[in-house]
């Protein structure tokens, strides 16, 4: 018997078509639940192993709000729907399910669906577990190392970055009014670089006297377990004047992950860490700091004591700081920018580079992908090994399989000798799929083997060949979108989306573009012979007007161009696309231009209004949009309509 699986679908022909796919399958149904709340009773009678659950449901809660809790308690979880819209999916896609699979789909699509789903389930499992591991021995190796209190606290503030990723951190801000206890910050300014800023500091950036932010730190309410607030909550908890809305406004903070601890003496003392990014935290990272909790107190009361004996006391805030930037910016070499949204991608470099975990980085055309890929290498125990890198948009459909896992001699015309392909030349390396959304279905599936059996086949030959390659990939393309239209592997797309990371484009990280503008002058000079100092604030200025649909790439080209041209010693002028005088110029009425979505929601109620709410029957909504009743219940839903007018 394989894995105990609730069905949480409210539709009891669908519900019960799946418990039969399932049973023929071996699965235990342990239920069929048609709400949340029968959901939530049937998880604590039994708790499954997995649950198939549908977006829309009976009652005010949806299968998204069960599925937070579901994510809450490590349940795995698949999600059934039909056709949603893309705000509902968005939000679906923000509790991390092991599976989407869309009404209505085959047997096979379930079953296929589940084992990805184990699969990446156990995966996840494992991972928490080295991370957990690895961030304990890290915590306990800095209470051996030398450093006064600030210093360490840094230290742990640096450990934890990889694994709940923070903008900025305050520590032991519980109790400003005591003498004996100072609160200390963290802002990170580059990577592995922090501003040290303690209260003194504090006082100095804000504005506000000391008396006011110890005021202030009074009305934090008082969490007593970790918890996280995103955009929305992050919002509401800073409508009152507080120290959490004080940090928010000071810093341009977006979410918040507040982890409290109390010491052996009932001192209380909690992490309270900050993102600009408004989706940054989630039950994952609070399960991983409930794992961590007890290490983490250990360490600071080892700290505290250790000050204690060599001081008498706990000292005070050390002066305005900033950490040396660390080795580890080598392999950051031709990345440049420190940008909130860069460094998080850092982050999740430095998180998955030490596994053999497959990476998929997404990412529009002229992101830096490819550079992403080799740091990601770089930073592997396979450094030393080969580093591969294939184009697969660049290779005739009819040679890639050739070129990826070589040929026997005589496998085809023109194979006048044996060829080794891409995958064995990189044996005990890694191997760089860029562009993966282009390869032909029919290759998918060897891909595919060769991620699951870790071998490969020679065209023209019978035999196989074990090889032990980590798989890096890269698309610009929507692959959910090219799995929907029948053009990417379902099971392909899951097994390479196991740690995905996404590469923001420059017109969301304008901030970066003077130093990447004088970085691609100081490589064309080099190259040209010139001499050019920088580029005038006005050129600056129109370049943060301007959106770059080609991203660094295109910046490239044009700052090329433009050291080419110049003729001082100072960028005076820059050929920006016509677009962007058009841009500014565009009449009012394209801004207020209403989606294909918007402008059919408006109908639909329109209609609903004119028959007073009635859906079915003569006269009805159904009727006067000539669709069946079912349909337009299911449009009603999709678009978001949820009051009958």
């Amino acid at each position: 018997m394989k894995e105990k699986i609730l069905i949480v679908e409210d539709q009891f022909i669908e519900a019960d078509y799946l418990r039969l796919m399932l049973t023929q399958a071996h699965y235990m149904v342990t239920g069929i639940a048609r709400s949340v709340a029968q959901a939530e009773e049937m998880i604590i009678k039994e708790r499954p192993d997995f649950v198939l659950l549908d977006i829309f449901l009976k009652g005010k809660l949806t299968g998204i709000d069960l599925a937070k809790k579901l994510a809450a308690d490590n349940i795995p979880f698949v999600y059934l729907s039909a056709n949603s819209n893309e705000e509902v999916l968005n939000e679906a896609k923000a509790t991390q399910p092991y599976g989407f699979l869309v009404k209505p789909f085959r047997e096979k699509d379930l079953l296929v669906t589940l084992e990805i789903a184990r699969y990446r389930h156990e995966h996840s499992v494992d991972v928490m577990a080295h991370r957990q591991s690895a961030l304990q021995k890290h915590l306990k190796k800095i209470m051996e190392d030398s450093g006064n209190r600030d210093q360490k606290l840094l230290k742990i503030a640096i450990a934890l970055q990889p694994h709940i990723p923070f903008d900025f951190l305050a520590a032991g801000f519980d109790n400003l009014g005591n003498a004996d206890n100072n609160g200390i910050s963290f802002l990170r300014i580059g990577f592995n670089q922090y501003q040290i800023i303690g209260l003194k500091e504090l006082v100095m950036i804000t504005g506000k006297s000391q008396a006011q932010i110890i005021a202030l730190q009074s009305e934090n309410p008082n969490e007593l377990n970790a918890t996280f607030y995103d955009d929305v909550a992050f919002k509401s908890l800073c409508k009152q004047p507080s120290l959490r809305k004080l940090f928010a406004d000071t810093f341009q903070l977006k979410s918040h992950l507040e982890m409290p601890m109390h010491l052996l003496n009932g001192t209380p003392f909690s992490f309270c860490l900050y993102s600009r990014r408004s989706d940054a935290y989630n039950a994952t990272q609070v399960e991983l700091f409930e794992r961590i909790h007890q290490t983490l107190i250990d360490s600071i009361e080892v700290m505290v004591e250790k000050e204690k004996k060599n001081t008498g006391r706990i000292p005070g805030n050390e002066p305005l700081q900033v950490l040396p930037k660390s080795d580890d910016n080598k392999v950051w070499q031709g990345i440049v920018g420190k940008s909130h949204l860069l460094l998080n991608v850092f982050d999740h470099i430095t998180q998955v580079a030490p596994a053999d975990t497959s990476v998929l980085i997404l990412g529009e055309s002229g992101t830096g992908k490819e550079k992403m890929a080799d740091c990601i290498h770089h930073l592997s125990p396979r450094k030393g090994k080969p580093f591969v890198k294939i184009n697969c948009a660049a290779l005739p459909a009819a040679l890639i399989e050739s070129e990826l896992f070589g040929h026997e001699k005589g496998a085809f015309t023109g194979a006048v000798e044996k060829r080794i392909g891409k995958f064995e030349k990189a044996d005990k390396g890694t191997i760089f799929l860029d562009e993966v959304g282009e390869m032909p279905l029919e290759l998918q599936v060897k891909l595919l083997r060769v991620l699951q059996e870790k071998e490969i086949e020679r065209v023209g030959s019978t035999g196989i060949t074990k090889v032990d390659v980590r798989i890096i990939a890269a698309t610009n393309r929507n692959l959910e979108k090219e799995v929907a239209e029948g053009r990417f592997r379902l099971d392909l797309y899951y097994r390479l989306n196991v740690f995905p990371v996404t590469m923001p484009a420059l017109r969301e990280r304008k901030e970066d573009i003077p130093a990447l503008a004088l970085h691609f002058v100081n490589k064309y000079n080099l190259k040209t012979g010139k001499r050019i100092t920088g580029l005038t604030n006005g050129v600056l200025t129109q370049m943060r007007s301007y959106d770059w649909p080609g991203n660094i790439r295109e910046l490239e080209h044009l700052i090329e161009r433009a050291v080419l041209l110049a003729r001082g010693t100072t960028i005076e002028n820059i050929a920006l696309p016509a677009a962007v005088q058009i841009e500014k110029n565009l009449p009012t009425v394209l801004n207020s231009m209403k989606t294909m979505h918007e402008n059919e929601k408006e109908y639909i109620i329109a209609v609903l209004k004119k028959c007073n709410g009635r859906i079915w029957g003569a006269g009805g909504a159904a009727e006067i949009l000539n669709l069946h009743p079912s349909t337009l219940k299911s449009r009603m839903n999709k678009l978001g309509i949820k009051k009958q007018y």
